[in-house]
């Protein structure tokens, strides 16, 4: 046993280190984030059924397995329905991450912020006037909110008791507080949908119960019937009287903005530790499964040669080898990752000569992963012949097809230009090389007519600038 672990130590690489590390933290955030969801029994369910899972595929169940795999095949489209309000949220978290979101800030204190709120809500609990106020945390809430009036008005008791005044227009609705400015009046919650699990909850409770399950941001609800104070928080809501109300909005603002912050990674391995240990046991658990590299293989691979930094007055000439064949070794989990079409041996001819040489094929030419070993190439070198192109003149060829039509008779052919200028390989030099119009066919023929036919020229022979000239041909007719 000590001997296994220690095997597995010393192969450890730093990519493997990297690995695990990325997994943990993937795993940690995803605890984190499901721990205080209501959702979260859902996740145990679906875990439970990977346990069973793993189960009967070690004991050869079949029945058990293929049903199973039929259900993880759909089940990311379960997860999306299932925790769609829940991703939508973990998503809009990591889109402002780091980001410093820019609030309206006061001298006010969160102290005295806390004060102006929690007297202000007791005396509309004391005068039975109905009341809910949101105070925003640090996930966005625009997408929530429907309704209200932008008010971006500093805070005050007064301010708060002519908003909820029962002859004020705004009243019925909710006001959104952000840092000590009041941003929004008058504005709709939605609706919680599970307001059944909790007794006699009114309009209001059911709305700020509902925020409360979409976003980070309390509430707080007074009742005209009765008179109380309740809070909506993570998903519950309780009752809290008028002199503890205080204190739970201070605790809230020094959670969201604490007065002094450790360093970011003293603060990380503090919160959520559980987690975080859980995490790191999973993916190292996860890496022994399935990332260990116990054992290498060998795989010969057929491969493209690619032709790199040709200069535009030099051709390769043909034939030249286009595949070559590797020897690959390397544990399986990388052959599995392995991107294929993107294994090539690149060849960078920007110092080419003229004339027949050799090329060794290395293995600092081939891209490959570096938990994969070269170990041989076939052939191991390559012979090209490199020639220059040479500037010459080629008259054109005009081509023709079929016979004009009865009575007519064609009188003259000419091509403008009658020869173009071709860059031409220098083996090709004591060589006839023909440039040639595609057929033009004579039957349409009735008077005299202008063609620009394009140019048919040997696979070897290029034109300047790469770009094939135009030339015009008119053959002049006569009755």
């Amino acid at each position: 046993m000590i001997d296994s672990v220690w095997s597995m130590l010393q192969s450890l690489r730093i990519q493997d280190v990297l690995d695990i590390a990325i997994i943990s933290i993937a795993i940690s955030v995803l605890l984190i984030w499901i721990k205080d969801r209501a959702s979260r029994f859902v996740f145990i369910g679906i875990s439970l059924l990977g346990f069973i899972y793993v189960i009967a595929k070690f004991f050869q169940l079949y029945l058990t397995t293929v049903v199973l795999q039929g259900f993880f095949a759909i089940l990311l489209f379960v997860l999306v329905v299932i925790f769609q309000e829940d991703l939508r949220r973990f998503f809009e978290r990591l889109a402002i991450l780091g980001i410093i979101r820019k609030k309206i800030q006061r001298t006010t204190s969160h102290g005295q912020t806390s004060e102006i709120i929690a007297q202000t809500v007791a005396d509309l609990a004391r005068k039975h006037i109905g009341a809910l106020i949101v105070i925003q945390g640090n996930d966005p809430l625009d997408r929530h909110l429907s309704g209200g009036v932008e008010l971006n008005g500093s805070l005050s008791e007064p301010l708060l008791e002519s908003i909820f005044d029962p002859h004020s227009v705004g009243h019925d609705g909710a006001v959104v507080i952000d840092g000590n400015v009041v941003t929004r009046f008058g504005c709709h919650l939605p609706l919680s949908p599970n307001a059944s699990r909790y007794k006699n909850l009114g309009l209001r409770h059911t709305a700020a119960l509902g925020l409360s399950e979409r976003s980070d941001a309390i509430s707080i609800v007074v009742s005209e019937e009765r008179g109380t104070i309740c809070i909506a928080e993570g998903e519950r809501i309780r009752d809290v009287n008028a002199s503890a109300l205080k204190g739970v909005l201070v605790t809230y603002y020094t959670s969201k903005a604490p007065v002094k912050k450790p360093g970011p990674i003293a603060r990380w391995l503090k919160e959520n530790t559980k987690e975080k240990v859980i995490a790191v046991i999973l993916a190292c658990t996860l890496w022994m499964i399935f990332g260990y590299q116990r054992e290498s293989i060998q795989k010969d691979l057929t491969i493209p040669v690619e032709y790199l930094n040709i200069p535009p007055e030099w051709v390769i000439e043909e034939p030249k080898i286009s595949e070559a064949r590797v020897m690959l070794v390397g544990p399986p989990q990388a052959f599995q990752i392995l991107n294929m079409d993107a294994l090539k041996i690149s060849l960078n001819l920007s110092q080419i000569q003229e004339g027949r040489q050799d090329i060794v094929l290395t293995k600092d030419m081939i891209d490959a992963p570096s938990n994969i070993t070269i170990v041989g190439i076939k052939p191991s070198r390559i012979t090209v012949t490199a020639s220059r192109f040479v500037h010459v003149s080629v008259p054109v060829e005009v081509v023709t097809e079929n016979a004009p039509p009865p009575g007519i008779a064609v009188q003259k052919i000419t091509v403008t230009p009658p020869s173009i200028a071709v860059l031409v390989p220098g083996k090709l030099l004591h060589t006839k090389i023909r440039i040639r119009t595609a057929p033009i066919d004579l039957r349409p023929l009735t008077s005299t007519t202008t063609f620009t036919p394009r140019l048919i020229v040997p696979p070897e022979v290029q034109f300047e600038g790469r770009r094939e000239p135009s030339v015009k041909v008119v053959i002049k007719t006569r009755s």
